[in-house]
C-alpha cells in the first residue's frame, strides 16, 4: 500500500485561532486576545463502501489512523491487506473511504460490529461484551527499559508535542527507541486515536519495534493495553494510571506496563523479561 501522505491536512488544520477574553487575580478588566483552539471533527471510516465507524478526532494523519484503527481493532492483520485509502471532505467531517482485501471485508462483515464514539471511544456500539473486551494477544516478552531511559523520554516529549503546546488540548503517544529517544510521536483530541495514528505511523515507515517502548501522555485503559499489544508491542509507559482491568491484560500478555510516569519518578505495575 502507497499512501499519498501530500494529501494530508497540515498541523495548522488541526487548530484554529479564536478570539476570547483572558482574566487571571490582578487584573481589573482582563484582555481580549486570540487563542488557538483545537479542532475536533467527525471522522467516518468506510470500509469497501460500508460504514464501520465515527470518531471524533484531530483531522491530520488521518492515513495513519486509519491503518493503525485497522490494525489494532484487528480488522485486517497486515499493511499488505489494505489497498488504498482516499480522505474526502465534507461540510459535516471527513470520510476516510478505505479499501481491504475481500477476506478482511467478509471477516469485518462477520463482527457486526458498527462504532459510534465520542472521542475515541473503543465501546460504544458493541452488541456485545465478547465484542467490546476482545481476548488479549501475547507480546514478545522483552527487557523492560531502565529507569534513566524512560526518564530521558519523558523530558523529550513536551518538546516533540507540538499541537499541545499550541492548545493545550491534545493527547500524545509516542515511539521510542532502546535508548529513550522519540522516534515518532502522533497527537490526537482522543488518547486512543493518537495511540492508533503511531500505530499506523510505524507500519507505514516499517519502523523495528523489537527495541523500545510506546510512550502515552494519557492514562493506560485497557484499550490502550489491547492496542499495543495487537501489533507486538512490549512495553507501554503511560504518564497517568493505568486502570485495574488494564493490569490484569497486561499480565495476561506479559506486557511491561509503567505508569505515572513523571519526571523523577515513575511506578512499574507488570515486567516480563526475554
Amino acid at each position: 500500500m502507497a499512501l499519498n501522505l501530500d494529501d494530508e491536512p497540515k498541523l495548522q488544520a488541526s487548530f484554529q485561532s479564536l478570539p476570547v477574553h483572558y482574566w487571571k487575580q490582578g487584573s481589573d478588566r482582563g484582555q481580549d486576545q486570540l487563542d488557538n483552539i483545537a479542532e475536533e471533527v467527525a471522522i467516518a471510516l468506510i470500509y469497501n463502501g460500508i460504514s464501520h465507524a465515527v470518531m471524533m478526532a484531530s483531522p491530520a494523519n488521518l492515513q495513519e489512523f486509519a491503518l493503525g484503527f485497522s490494525l489494532s481493532e484487528g480488522i485486517i492483520n497486515n499493511a499488505s491487506q489494505m489497498y488504498d485509502i482516499e480522505l474526502v471532505p465534507s461540510e459535516k467531517g471527513i470520510e476516510v473511504r478505505i479499501e481491504i482485501s475481500s477476506q478482511r471485508m467478509m471477516s469485518l462483515k462477520s463482527q457486526r460490529r458498527n462504532l459510534t464514539g465520542r472521542t475515541g471511544c473503543g465501546l460504544c456500539g458493541s452488541e456485545s461484551l465478547e465484542q467490546a473486551i476482545r481476548p488479549i494477544k501475547s507480546v514478545t516478552p522483552r527487557a523492560l527499559p531502565s529507569s534513566l531511559v524512560i526518564q530521558h523520554a519523558l523530558s523529550q516529549l513536551s518538546q516533540h508535542q507540538k499541537l499541545q503546546s499550541l492548545t493545550g488540548a491534545v493527547h500524545g503517544a509516542a515511539w521510542c527507541d532502546g535508548a529513550g529517544e522519540i522516534i515518532l510521536l502522533r497527537e490526537d483530541v482522543g488518547r486512543h486515536n493518537a495511540l492508533d495514528k503511531l500505530i499506523g505511523a510505524l507500519a507505514l515507515h516499517k519502523t523495528n519495534t523489537d527495541n523500545g517502548f510506546a510512550l502515552i501522555s494519557s492514562r493506560a485503559s485497557y484499550e490502550m493495553v489491547q492496542k499495543v499489544t495487537s501489533v507486538n508491542i512490549a512495553t507501554l509507559v503511560a504518564v497517568s494510571a493505568p486502570t485495574a482491568l488494564a493490569i490484569t491484560l497486561a499480565t495476561q500478555a506479559k506486557l511491561n506496563l509503567i505508569g505515572f510516569a513523571r519526571p523523577g519518578r515513575h511506578t512499574l505495575y507488570t515486567k516480563f523479561n526475554k
